[in-house]
């Protein structure tokens, strides 16, 4: 596989936002561009966020008062702010990352990777059974304020848009804390395994591949991989980078 002739799309959060992980995979295969619109503290569901001064739920990126996105998450009583945080979601980003490809700010993608979860509360994991029910994305029993139909939701607006591009999903890495890592793998069992298999999307198991490992890292403070106990220092950056790296060239087609 030439991936010097193919183009490589990235959404995420805090650990793919920026020259991260998916900067390494572009740099070891060679793409001919990397387009990433991941956010920090992002999920990949909508969300409904409330404060002293109102609630705020997530808009469309294509309408007309849409806010904007914000990586914020320390408290607030700043509505506007509160809506920009409510937008900073998967959803939102896969609709950005269309609209740049429509305006000519970025290629169409062969390869499309999606690496989120980290951010993800486990009351909003939803039922993956009622997520893949139906061909379309209108069915009312695909409840975009779940993890599981927000996963459906985004794998299928880039394969119904980009048809020809093979698309991934990156498991969240390990971190230090033992139960952050009992909900990871809750949730990798529950909603990625069998949404991303369903949808015919391949998965990245950075969780049990990539070499971080909870046991090395410290909550609060940096370890071997991870300078907070979450977020990986620049060698961890590289690690997942190389595994996610071997995995697409193993699993290009």
């Amino acid at each position: 596989m030439d991936f010097t002739k193919l183009c490589f799309g990235v959404d995420g959060d805090s650990i793919t936002a920026g020259e991260q992980w998916s900067y390494h995979v572009f740099r070891e295969l060679g793409f001919a561009s990397h387009h990433n619109v991941a956010v920090g503290s992002a999920v990949w569901y909508k969300r409904r966020l409330s404060c002293d001064a109102g609630t705020a739920e997530t808009q469309d990126y294509n309408s007309p008062d849409f806010a904007g996105i914000s990586d914020g998450w320390l408290p607030t009583d700043d509505l506007n702010e509160l809506q920009k945080r409510a937008n900073n979601c998967a959803i939102v980003h896969t609709q950005r990352y269309i609209s740049d490809v429509r305006a000519g700010l970025a290629p169409e993608p062969d390869v499309f990777a999606f690496a989120l979860g980290t951010n993800d509360s486990e009351g909003c994991f939803g039922d993956a059974v009622k997520a893949l029910l139906g061909k379309t994305l209108d069915a009312e029993s695909l409840d975009l304020f779940t993890e599981a139909g927000a996963m459906r939701w985004c794998i299928q607006r880039i394969a119904e848009e980009f048809p020809s591009a093979r698309i991934f999903v990156l498991t969240p890495i390990q971190a230090a804390d033992p139960a952050h890592n009992a909900k990871t793998e809750k949730q990798i069992r529950e909603v990625f395994i069998p949404v991303a298999g369903a949808m015919g999307a391949q998965i990245i198991d950075c969780f049990h591949g990539c070499g971080i490992c909870e046991k090395f890292e410290v909550p609060g403070g940096e370890g071997r991989h991870l300078r907070d106990g979450l977020h990986p220092l620049p060698s961890g950056q590289q690690l997942e980078g190389r595994f996610a790296a071997k995995e697409i060239r193993t699993n290009m087609f």
